[in-house]
């Protein structure tokens, strides 16, 4: 089996070449880099499995870098590893579509743990498979670009609005699971990322409420159900 593919971009040398053999020794297939501009041509030419970025980067930090991965790959699973611990550093980290957080110091234990948590994660792995484009009732969705277009304009969606649309159109006309889906979108199944989810369900429901046809169905205790009548 190939070896799983990790990009991690830290400036710090020393803490690097330290994860960075770690891993190696772990079996994983490691390239690390040293600022935000060299990680994003590594990821384009690489495309790794895994992501690890420091926030605190010279050139492009962190929360510009996981911008630029986002708009071309909503599904690779990205940690943040880094000193920048306030709250809001935080929920940016989550708002901009990483799936974890890991505060420096840290131990290798914890982030080789954390690694194999989100490769286990239900995802698609053959990327060529990827449906991009899905018809909702008169809306066109492309998930890769996060856009919603309609016959009078486009909503551009944020990355957690697009990935919950993408998981529903998927499972259209069918229950999409509430505990698959917190764990995809938001990475763990408890009570306030289900409350978070269900303000997400209601922001959908009014960026699709045009077309009288499309429906969002909350199906108690199981999930949620994109209906379209025709």
């Amino acid at each position: 089996m190939e070896a799983v593919k990790i990009l991690i971009a830290e400036d710090e040398p020393f803490l690097g070449k330290i994860v960075k053999e770690s891993l190696e020794l772990s079996g994983f297939n490691v390239i690390l880099v040293q600022d935000g501009v060299k990680a994003y041509a590594t990821f384009r030419a690489w495309q790794p499995t895994v992501c690890i970025f420091d926030i605190m980067m010279p050139v492009k930090d962190g929360f510009s870098l996981i911008e630029d991965v986002r708009r071309i790959d909503q599904q690779v699973p990205i940690i943040f590893l880094t000193a920048k611990s306030l709250t809001n550093d935080v929920v940016k980290g989550f708002e901009l579509g990483c799936n974890d957080y890991l505060k420096k110091p840290f131990s290798m234990e914890e982030l080789i743990v954390r690694i194999n948590a989100l490769l286990s994660r239900p995802s698609i792995k053959n990327k060529n498979e990827i449906k991009e484009i899905f018809e909702i009732g008169d809306f066109l969705f492309n998930s890769k670009n996060q856009e919603l277009n309609k016959p009078n304009g486009t909503i551009k969606l944020s990355f957690r609005e697009s990935v919950l649309l993408k998981l529903l159109a998927e499972n259209k006309n069918e229950v999409l699971n509430r505990k698959l889906a917190l764990e995809v979108v938001w990475g763990e199944d408890n009570f306030f990322n289900a409350r978070s989810m269900d303000v997400f369900i209601t922001k959908l429901r009014k960026h699709l409420r045009e077309d009288s046809r499309i429906e969002i169905v909350n199906i108690r205790g199981i999930g949620y159900k994109l209906i379209i009548n025709e």
